[in-house]
């Protein structure tokens, strides 16, 4: 099974912004960003939603370009595109996330 991905080339800034805008979806990408490298099941983050409401979540982000979604036997490996966003956006992502560590952190499940 193909997951669709845009290319770096597709990834617009206000997208990225746009999906970024929603604390769910920031503190998953902060959850990504201090683990960055690693690829984590789609469980990781039940504890921030009901399954349909992450479903949703993952897939905004996968397609502004945020995320990388490899499909692995029934399961869905979600990691971070830092190199694609900071190539595109130097320092973008550093400072939506140093912003960010003043909100208040979501609880994620271990993983």
């Amino acid at each position: 099974m193909s997951i669709h991905h845009p290319t770096r080339e597709q990834i617009t800034l206000a997208n990225v912004l746009a999906v970024l805008g929603d604390p769910t979806r920031l503190a998953i990408v902060a959850y990504l960003a201090k683990n960055d490298g690693r690829s984590y099941a789609c469980g990781v983050f039940n504890s921030l939603g009901s399954k349909s409401n992450i479903s949703y979540h993952l897939a905004k982000m996968r397609e502004a370009g945020i995320t990388w979604t490899e499909a692995v036997g029934t399961n869905r490996l979600i990691s971070l595109r830092r190199g694609d966003l900071d190539a595109l956006f130097p320092g973008l992502l550093d400072t939506i996330l140093a912003a960010a560590a003043d909100l208040p952190p979501l609880e994620l499940a271990e993983g």
